[in-house]
């Protein structure tokens, strides 16, 4: 099945909780690939989201989130603070009644999660982690193929996430949930769990920035018939590709795997062949998908459930809690 054409989704009408870099990039995804609008943004510094607002030709710029949440022209709220705050932001917007589309990772912790998507489940709102990659149109080529027995049976995940941003000061303060794992690992962490699911042993090892926040970290994730190797790290820029073994061939994807990208299939009857998944954005297949489904009136999306978001801030949870990292508000 190939991933859905972003402009067939019907539209809905967006508000953006936080104006930093990555809302702008799902800004000019809804505004440019879909048949959506972005209607307003919010921060809490009025003139930031002003700035936002002429920049990216959106109607609305609000001072406060709550003003944002109260919009009753606003449909779906895409939340885009940091990590140590997407629990009280979705409950905020959950509470007001509308559907949420978070960035991840989608909270600091598994408890965290849990207690979020319990009152979305009450709300009856729609609610998904902004995983992306998940959405995108080589993963559902991918998918398809693992599906369908190209290369046999997986036995093997690698991927990592490497970049150099180290030097931002968000990355390394612990009471915005700092550190590489959270931003950075998330990615080969969530790839593996849409490849093999929830691992049955987790061994994870790191290194620790002195402000107590993870540099970076290795993890072998073990599972009845496979491994998942994964490293990511914020010291420096990595080749950032994922590599699926089988035992009868393997998928190669290319650098930034979790863009949208190509990747080659080599099966061990001697055949090979590229497939190009190339587009330009790409958040905009996360936010058809968000469409697609408050439209029909589903509150979660098969492609990553609410349940799985849980699995995975469970997996770094364990990984966290291995490599001796804590947030300050977690006791």
């Amino acid at each position: 099945m190939s991933a859905p054409l972003p402009m067939s989704a019907p539209a809905v009408r967006w508000g953006i909780l936080g104006a930093g870099g990555i809302a702008h990039k799902l800004a000019d995804a809804v505004n440019s690939y879909t048949q959506s609008q972005v209607l307003a943004v919010a921060s809490r510094d009025q003139a930031k989201a002003q700035a936002f607002a002429d920049q990216m030709g959106v109607p609305t710029a609000y001072g406060s989130y709550e003003q944002l949440v109260a919009d009753p022209d606003i449909d779906v709220v895409y939340v885009a603070t940091p990590h140590s705050h997407h629990h009280e932001h979705m409950l905020l917007a959950i509470e007001a009644g509308k559907h949420v589309l978070c960035e991840k990772a989608f909270t600091q912790n598994a408890a965290q999660a849990r207690e979020v998507v319990a009152a979305a489940r009450a709300k009856g709102v729609f609610v998904m982690e902004a995983m992306w990659t998940r959405h995108l149109p080589h993963v559902y080529a991918i998918r398809e193929l693992i599906e369908r027995g190209e290369i046999g049976d997986v036995v093997s995940v690698q991927a990592d996430h490497g970049q150099p941003i180290a030097h931002i000061p968000r990355m390394w303060n612990p009471e915005l949930a700092g550190g590489a794992l959270l931003d950075l690992g998330v990615y080969p962490i969530a790839f593996a769990h849409d490849i093999l699911g929830v691992p049955d042993r987790i061994t994870a090892t790191g290194r620790i920035r002195d402000t107590g926040v993870d540099n970076q970290s290795s993890m072998v994730f073990d599972y009845p018939t496979a491994q998942a190797i994964l490293t990511t790290t914020m010291e420096a820029r990595t080749p950032c590709t994922a590599h699926i073994a089988g035992t009868e061939g393997w998928i190669e994807i290319d650098r930034m795997f979790y863009n949208p990208v190509a990747f080659t299939v080599t099966r061990h009857d001697g055949t090979s062949w590229r497939w190009d998944g190339t587009v330009p954005n790409g958040f905009q297949f996360e936010a058809a998908e968000v469409a697609r489904r408050i439209t029909a009136g589903e509150t979660e999306s098969p492609y990553l459930t609410l349940d799985q978001s849980v699995e995975i801030m469970e997996i770094m949870d364990t990984v966290r809690e291995q490599i001796g990292v804590s947030f300050p508000n977690e006791g």
